[in-house]
């Protein structure tokens, strides 16, 4: 299909709905000017100019639009064609402006409070008091691989590595669609390789851990049965 001759909001709705690489590139290539510029300019707001940095937001606005099936892209609903580029443009400056704040708030050691980066702009957030539990199970899942990667990545591309693992296992990109984002900087080949390095040697410290954990509560076992 030639994404090329589809309508802005006809794009978004076509990437949401069918994950297509062509489609996602697409998109990246209509609005990537769009989000780099806006992240770059909020950024200077808060007084940061660090090219790593600004790449790194610009990857995370990617996340936050690939995220939970795609639902920030899914909520968007307008009668002008156009008025996609501003919500893009509001989401992302949201992104940047809460990544900074929860900085300044880190550095001074106290807490900020401000809202979750994925509420739909547009305010139709609906809260969950009572998680699934699928969602709590899946949530400490994610809590575990991300403990693992952080382990198995190091060097000057340690961030990037982490962002590449992500934007495949959690929003669904492909090689060649990440690939395709300016900020990451390899090729597909170089993209699929460092999925397989990254998965392999998460997939070996989970299992040392479930080894470690069996083996604690086999431990506690004996030393029950010991007691008696």
């Amino acid at each position: 299909m030639d994404y090329s001759s589809l309508s802005p909001q006809a794009l978004v709705l076509a990437c949401a709905d069918t994950g297509d690489e062509l489609a996602w590139q697409e998109f990246i290539r209509r609005f990537h000017r769009l989000i780099a510029a806006v992240v770059l300019r909020t950024a200077h707001r808060w007084g940061e100019m660090s090219p790593q940095i600004v790449d790194e937001l610009i990857q995370e606005t990617y996340l936050k639009f690939c995220a939970d099936k795609c639902r920030l892209l899914r909520s968007f609903h307008s009668t002008q064609d156009d008025a996609i580029y501003g919500y893009v443009k509001v989401v992302t400056a949201n992104l940047v402006h809460d990544h900074f704040k929860a900085s300044r708030a880190e550095k001074r050691g106290g807490s900020v409070v401000t809202a979750p980066i994925d509420v739909d702009p547009q305010a139709r957030c609906v809260w969950n008091p009572e998680p699934s539990t699928a969602d709590v199970e899946r949530k400490v899942l994610i809590q575990q691989v991300a403990a693992c990667l952080d382990k198995v990545t190091s060097g000057p591309n340690a961030e990037r590595d982490r962002r590449v693992f992500w934007l495949y296992y959690r929003t669904g990109l492909s090689a060649s669609a990440i690939a395709a984002l300016p900020a990451t900087g390899l090729a597909t080949k170089g993209v699929e390789s460092t999925l397989l390095r990254l998965t392999r040697l998460v997939r070996q410290r989970l299992a040392g851990h479930e080894r470690a954990d069996a083996a604690s509560k086999s431990a506690k076992g004996i030393r029950a049965a010991e007691s008696l």
